[in-house]
C-alpha cells in the first residue's frame, strides 16, 4: 500500500523526476527531463500544504493507508476495537498483557510480514482484555490478535 498524494483533491499519480534538490528549508531544486523549476512548499489551512511552482500554487494532501489516525470518528473510536492481522506473518513480540491500560498510538503486537516487521498499534485508548498470540505463532490475514475494551469511566458512554 503506498501512500496517495492529492493535489486539489485530485488523485495524482507521481512525476517522474531527474533530480529534487533541497536548497532551503521548504524549497526545493527540481529536474524533469532537462528543465529546471523550483517548488516552495508551506502550510496551508485548508489542507496538508502548499506547493507553490512559479506563479501557480496547488494544495496537497497525502493519504497514507499506513499512518495512524486520530480521529474521534474512526471505527473503534469507542467501544471494544480488535487488533487483526493485516496479512500473513509470524509474531516477533507482544508487547501487552491482558489487563494493561493503553493509549491511542501505544504499540500492542509486532508482526513479522515479507521480512518487515509492523508494530500493530492500539486504535483507541482502553484496558487489553484478551492476547490471542504468542511468540513465534504464525498468523493468517484477518487473525485476530488482540482485543482492547473501554476503561471503565468509558463505559458508560
Amino acid at each position: 500500500m503506498k501512500p496517495v498524494i492529492r493535489i486539489d483533491d485530485q488523485a495524482v499519480s507521481p512525476v517522474s523526476y531527474d533530480s529534487i534538490v533541497e536548497t532551503e528549508p521548504g524549497v526545493y531544486s527540481i529536474l524533469v527531463n532537462g528543465a529546471s523549476y523550483e517548488a516552495r512548499v508551506g502550510p496551508n489551512q485548508n489542507s496538508a500544504g502548499q506547493v507553490t511552482v512559479g506563479n501557480r500554487h496547488f494544495d496537497y494532501k497525502i493519504d497514507d493507508p499506513r499512518q495512524w489516525k486520530r480521529s474521534g470518528d474512526a471505527a473503534g473510536a469507542h467501544g471494544r476495537a480488535a487488533i487483526v492481522a493485516l496479512m500473513p506473518g509470524k509474531i516477533v513480540r507482544v508487547l501487552v498483557a491482558v489487563g494493561d491500560e493503553v493509549e491511542a498510538g501505544q504499540g500492542i503486537i509486532v508482526v513479522e510480514a515479507m521480512k518487515m516487521q509492523n508494530e500493530m498499534k492500539a486504535p483507541r485508548a482502553g484496558r487489553v482484555s484478551s492476547v490471542q498470540v504468542v511468540e513465534n505463532d504464525s498468523v493468517v490475514a484477518g487473525a485476530v490478535l488482540a482485543v482492547i475494551e473501554p476503561s471503565a469511566p468509558e463505559q458508560a458512554r
